[in-house]
């Protein structure tokens, strides 16, 4: 299990891989984890990332499917951190701290 934690907006994001599943979490008010399925997704950023949905109408399943099948390419749990951390940077995500297996948070040396 691997975690990081994220600053975006002065809001702390935890994101959290096991095995193949992955988690999501705002830190603030204590906050549970959620699946990428209960995450609300931005449609505009959907479009930027997959423009051919911009005109499907089920286009939420699709991202989320697409980023399920992106995911199990990886083969360790490091390679999916990792993924994530590049692409969450992109849009604003500032990458904080890491924790492997329970282990000693580290913190990135790009962080504030």
């Amino acid at each position: 299990m691997i975690g990081i934690i994220f600053d975006f907006g002065g809001e702390p994001v935890e994101v959290r891989i096991d095995g193949n599943n992955c988690y999501f979490r705002t830190l603030q008010f204590g906050g549970a984890f959620a699946t990428i399925e209960g995450l609300k997704l931005d449609y505009n950023g959907v479009c930027r990332e997959h423009p051919d949905l911009e005109l499907a109408k089920d286009w939420r399943e699709q991202a989320i499917t697409r980023f399920k099948d992106k995911l199990k390419t990886f083969k360790t749990e490091m390679e999916k951190i990792n993924y994530i951390k590049e692409d969450l940077k992109k849009v604003g995500y500032v990458p904080l701290y890491m924790q492997q297996q329970g282990h000693r948070v580290v913190k990135f040396k790009e962080s504030k």
